[in-house]
């Protein structure tokens, strides 16, 4: 949480006006397609912005949303959109029942926490948004209940009589039942509809709603146009700002929970380190395989979202080391905090004969903690797993 605070002391101004084109870190190419399309009234009705964590994707999809609804010179209109409060304008996101919302949990009733984590992290992951929720031991998803609210406005006539626009975040958290309940009214919307759905798992949204969809895929930010964000809005200095745009690896969100030392990453490195010093040791010493189980029932009472995070953190940190261990140092952006442990010394574990199985056991493992599967059990299976990998012959 102290994130959020941190952004609304600090870019208070800033935040007040990021909701335009002006303010998007890069993707100008893309932002030329999207005003030149809309200039020329050729706005698709359905679109999917397709983009990895920190690309901007949701940011560039709320400033076209502002571009389609108040043009240039509309004050009135802008004034509603730095709140996030244009009634035209309306949003559908993964939500889960938490302290204040015990049932029938939608959208609609999460908008005072939605406009505070839009205006403070518009570059923000799935994670930090359970976390302001506080539902970060539980999955969310975009349920039946919510695909019913939004046939329900968009069945209403635009409130200032132009388009409307629904922004669906998140969109692979759409389940089955809801997919389906808004197929329909995507493929024939209403008159001045428009749907923008941002996802960054285009394969995991059902071929039925993408195939009706224009699709713009967002590449990850570069270096320069992150080091220049970060000088600009942040104030560091041009050589620390060249150093996090690099280890950022083209997400800005990382680069902002870099310079907040508020990123959960840090206590992912002490896991994983703890994690392979145990495995690899392992091998021939029965005790410490208690060392493993106790490991995996430390992480197994974390909360589901924070076990699939730290998972595909150690396929991203062991994949560094694979790039390490081949000499590609120009593509490891990876730093670790922690003392006496040198990536250059763990990096020679990790090769070709040994990574494809390593990658397989961890997505395999991330799939079941997805389906409820009982997290010490999978995470003991995998560590036992992992101890005879480390050990295999490059």
């Amino acid at each position: 949480m102290k994130k959020f605070i941190y952004f609304y002391l600090c870019k208070n101004e800033f935040l007040s006006t990021f909701l335009t084109f002006i303010q998007i870190i890069g993707q100008q190419h893309l932002i030329r397609h999207l005003k030149t399309s809309a200039d020329r009234g050729r706005i698709p009705h359905a679109q999917l912005f397709v983009g990895h964590e920190g690309s901007g994707t949701l940011a560039v999809a709320i400033a076209y949303a502002r571009y389609i609804l108040c043009g240039n010179d509309n004050q009135a209109c802008h004034l509603k959109f730095d709140q996030l409060a244009h009634p035209d304008l309306h949003f559908a996101f993964p939500v889960a029942t938490n302290d204040k919302v015990k049932r029938h949990a939608v959208s609609d009733l999460f908008l005072e926490d939605w406009r505070i984590f839009v205006k403070e992290q518009p570059y923000g992951n799935l994670f930090d948004w359970y976390t302001l929720l506080g539902i970060e031991n539980k999955q969310g998803q975009i349920g039946v209940d919510e695909a019913m609210d939004v046939v329900k406005k968009l069945a209403l006539k635009s409130f200032e009589g132009g388009y409307k626009v629904m922004i669906i975040w998140m969109a692979e958290k759409l389940n089955i039942a809801a997919s389906n309940k808004l197929l329909k009214l995507i493929e024939e919307p209403p008159e001045k509809t428009v749907f923008i759905l941002v996802t960054e798992h285009e394969d995991q949204i059902i071929n039925t709603i993408r195939s009706r969809c224009q699709v713009l895929h967002f590449p990850v930010l570069a270096e320069d146009a992150i080091k220049n964000a970060l000088i600009e809005q942040h104030q560091v200095s041009e050589q620390e700002a060249i150093k996090i745009a690099h280890q950022s690896n083209g997400n800005f969100n990382k680069a902002t929970d870099i310079i907040n030392q508020d990123s959960e990453e840090i206590q992912f490195e002490q896991w994983f380190i703890t994690w392979v010093r145990a495995a690899f040791r392992a091998k021939g010493n029965k005790a410490v395989i208690n060392d493993l189980i106790q490991w995996s029932e430390e992480i197994s009472k974390t909360g589901r979202e924070t076990q699939k995070q730290f998972l595909n953190y150690c396929l991203h940190f062991f994949r560094q080391a694979l790039l390490l261990n081949y000499t590609a140092k120009d593509l490891v952006y990876l730093e670790t905090q922690t003392t006496n442990f040198a990536l250059e010394k763990f990096a020679p574990f990790v090769h070709g004969n040994n990574i494809q199985e390593i990658n397989s056991e961890l997505n395999d493992a991330i799939y079941h903690i997805e389906r409820n599967g009982n997290a010490k059990i999978i995470l003991t299976d995998l560590s036992i797993k992992l101890t005879r990998l480390l050990h295999k012959k490059a």
